[in-house]
């Protein structure tokens, strides 16, 4: 197996030299980079299919949206006060 993944890796380290043009001094560099491309080929974990996790059962969906207590849109409070509120607040000032 080490004998067929290194000539594997030799083989992709010299696509990889012809492919930019042959330049000298990048041995080192397209080796390490043939030895990661051959390792991810070998890797076939990451094609198997997921599996997908049991869904959520449809009771969860009559709940969505319905917030108990005083919890509410800030458009829905009255944004002044009412009659009697304003009356007895402008006798307090009055007086």
């Amino acid at each position: 197996m080490t004998d067929n993944f290194e000539e594997r890796v030799r083989a992709k380290a010299h696509e990889l030299w012809i492919e930019e043009g042959k330049p000298e001094g990048q041995a080192a560099a397209h080796w390490e980079k043939a030895r990661t491309l051959v390792a991810i080929e070998d890797d076939r974990t990451s094609l198997m299919p997921v599996t997908q996790s049991r869904s959520e059962p449809l009771e969860i969906q009559d709940n969505l949206g319905q917030v108990p207590g005083a919890l509410t849109d800030q458009g829905d409070r009255q944004q002044v006060p009412n009659e009697a509120i304003a009356k007895q607040l402008a006798g307090n000032r009055q007086n």
